[in-house]
């Protein structure tokens, strides 16, 4: 039984078909890239699997759950962590703040919210920045916290939409890094949302790639830069054949 399977699924914004039955299945444990084009339906895929989007059609089944149409608290609570693209935090709190917001997800005690919270900024070495509020922090420590608040909602799937958009090269080899740490050291099955196509080829163990809503293609990283439909759709002659 796979661990994530999303199985035909449609979404249809008035006549407008952001994805059109879309199958596919996770294994616990992998790093899986989805790639492709501006409004091919990458984020709207997302948010019918952790529930901010009903599916028109077609099933989300998780470790064995039917979880299709449940609300994202819900998906939350039964193990699926999720960042955004616009990172969801709350410029009014510290960092310590935001990342107890997830934490509480999990516990009820103030005092336990915040050893979760700061043993998880020890854990990403960012624990010096606390107490700041996040709009006094760069753009590359904003996605270090809006990472820390997803895990503290103990996830076993982590969904990341764009974490590493506006890093520079430095930042990024530091997400790929940390990427691979949580996925190895805290057992946390990853699915990736990327335009940085170095990023995501290096890290996923296997791509899917969608255009105008529908699935094109899927398999090793090596085989997606040379398949001909992902070429012409997304990635360019340019890039295929510098690798």
């Amino acid at each position: 039984m796979a661990f994530l399977e999303v199985d035909n699924i449609t979404k249809d914004f008035g006549g407008l078909v952001a994805n059109n039955h879309i199958s596919f299945s996770i294994d616990e444990g992998e790093i899986v890239g989805l790639i492709g084009p501006n409004g091919a339906g990458k984020t709207t895929l997302f948010n019918c699997i952790v529930g901010y989007h009903k599916p028109d059609s077609g099933k989300v089944i998780f470790r064995g759950k039917d979880i299709t149409g449940l609300k994202p608290h819900d998906t939350n609570r039964a193990g699926i962590g999720r960042t955004f693209q616009v990172m969801k935090v709350t410029t009014g709190m510290t960092v310590l703040e935001n990342v107890m917001v997830g934490a509480f997800c999990r516990v009820d005690e103030r005092e336990q919210a915040r050893k979760k919270a700061l043993a998880l900024l020890g854990f990403m070495g960012i624990e010096k920045i606390k107490d700041f509020h996040l709009n006094e922090l760069p753009v590359a420590m904003q996605r270090k916290v809006g990472l820390a608040r997803a895990l503290a909602t103990n996830p076993v799937l982590l969904m990341l939409d764009e974490v590493a958009s506006g890093l520079n090269p430095k930042e990024i080899e530091e997400i790929v890094e940390f990427m691979r740490v949580i996925n190895s050291e805290k057992k946390i099955t990853l699915f990736i949302i990327e335009h940085i196509m170095e990023m995501v080829m290096k890290v996923s163990q296997r791509v899917i790639v969608l255009d105008y809503g529908e699935k094109i293609a899927e398999g090793l990283p090596a085989d997606i830069v040379k398949n001909e439909n992902v070429i012409k759709a997304y990635l360019g002659e340019k890039y295929a054949q510098s690798h």
